[in-house]
């Protein structure tokens, strides 16, 4: 038998090994509250249009707050790059990149469900001039990461939440 047959009659027992131990994806954490309302974020947030199009799978995403049952508002969101290391010629060599978000989570009429709260991812990133525009892409995907954390992290704390 050739190790290419013998390798694909592996493939059903592997996956009812898998199937058998419990694994499975890990799912979002389930909402108790039927709607919500994002406020305080800047206009073409890309941290808000993540979090809408996430919640939007669960929850009614509304644009005003007197009618949701939620209100995420915004305090902070902020994107910002510090430099980690340098040469003696002073060429940039590593950058950190944060991503910074301040959010408090509450009824309309204003009873508190989360307090401010603060979640800040951060990534290193090594440059190089001959790399730039690679590095350039290399940062926008270290951020779409780290907005996908800090997501996850938001929607851990809203699934705390009991209306």
């Amino acid at each position: 038998m050739s190790s290419s047959r013998r390798a694909f009659l592996a493939l059903p027992a592997a996956a009812g090994l898998l199937a058998g131990c419990g694994f499975s994806r890990r799912q979002p954490p389930k909402l108790a509250f039927r709607s919500i309302a994002l406020v305080g974020f800047a206009p073409r947030s890309p941290l808000a249009a993540e979090l809408t199009r996430v919640l939007r799978e669960q929850v009614e995403v509304l644009p005003a707050p007197d009618r949701a049952d939620v209100v995420l508002e915004a305090l902070t969101d902020a994107r910002d790059k510090s430099i980690v290391a340098s040469t003696a010629a002073a060429q940039v060599r590593e950058v950190q990149l944060r991503l910074r978000f301040h959010f408090s989570a509450r009824t309309p009429s204003g009873r508190l469900f989360i307090p401010r709260a603060e979640l800040l991812a951060a990534r290193d990133l090594s440059t190089t001039e001959s790399a730039a525009l690679a590095k350039a892409h290399e940062e926008a995907e270290l951020y779409r990461e780290m907005q996908a954390d800090v997501v996850q992290q938001v929607l851990r704390r809203l699934a705390s939440i009991t209306v």
